[in-house]
């Protein structure tokens, strides 16, 4: 029996493929699953419906699962920090943040490096996530 919070068999076995500095995109509705990404990325889809799930929901059985290095996160069109944010913060103690504008952050999520993208309903706008996948310390 399983004891982490997440039983999505392909989802885990993903997780399982990736490794210290392996990002994952954890991606809104609105962002282009199929080609803001490199070709060879794993994809799960768990946008069920519009507004469910959202990336938070995705978030924080992850956080708990998989140890954490960093996050990235697209700014908003007036080069801000979107509202959504905010609850990632509160998710990520501790996890360093770094806001990209909007088309630096797709370069940087179709880095070969980008091994899973999660496309979650999230109906809010710049609520795209990217994180890095850190070491498990003793």
């Amino acid at each position: 029996m399983l004891t982490t919070p997440l039983t999505h068999p392909e989802l885990l076995a993903a997780l399982a493929r990736c490794g210290h500095g392996t990002k994952i995109l954890i991606a809104d509705g609105n962002y282009p699953h199929l080609t803001g990404v490199p070709a060879g990325t794993t994809r799960i889809a768990l946008n069920v419906t519009p507004g469910l799930l959202t990336v938070d929901q995705v978030l924080e059985p992850l956080a708990r699962t998989i140890p954490l290095e960093a996050c990235e996160f697209m700014l908003t069109a007036e080069a801000g920090t979107a509202p959504a944010v905010d609850g990632y913060a509160a998710l990520l103690p501790g996890v360093p943040f770094t806001g990209h504008e909007r088309f630096a952050f797709y370069d940087t999520a179709r880095l070969p490096d980008v091994g899973l993208i999660i496309a979650t309903g999230d109906q809010r706008q710049y609520a795209n996530l990217l994180i890095t996948v850190g070491v498990v310390t003793p």
